[in-house]
């Protein structure tokens, strides 16, 4: 579903119960700009979305990534080094 910003602020509880059950698409100046989801549906996309970071977040550790606090020890030494 689609509807303009001055639609949605004249008629806010209409679209949130609308988006309670499925996105509603906000158009402001004749381009889209929001989406209104369901507090449910946002829950899940971040949980997908942690799910995915910390996917690749054990990927780089077994790839060998030491993460920030050792890459910044590691340069440290090398630079006092030089």
């Amino acid at each position: 579903m689609e509807a303009t910003a001055t639609e949605v602020k004249n008629k806010f509880g209409k679209y949130s119960d609308i988006a309670r059950k499925k996105p509603v698409i906000v158009e402001k100046t004749g381009r889209k700009t929001i989406v209104l989801v369901a507090f449910e549906e946002y829950e899940r996309l971040t949980q997908i979305e942690d799910a995915y970071w910390d996917k690749k977040t054990a990927r780089a550790e077994t790839d060998g990534y030491v993460g920030s606090k050792e890459s910044m020890v590691f340069m440290s030494g090398k630079h006092a080094q030089a």
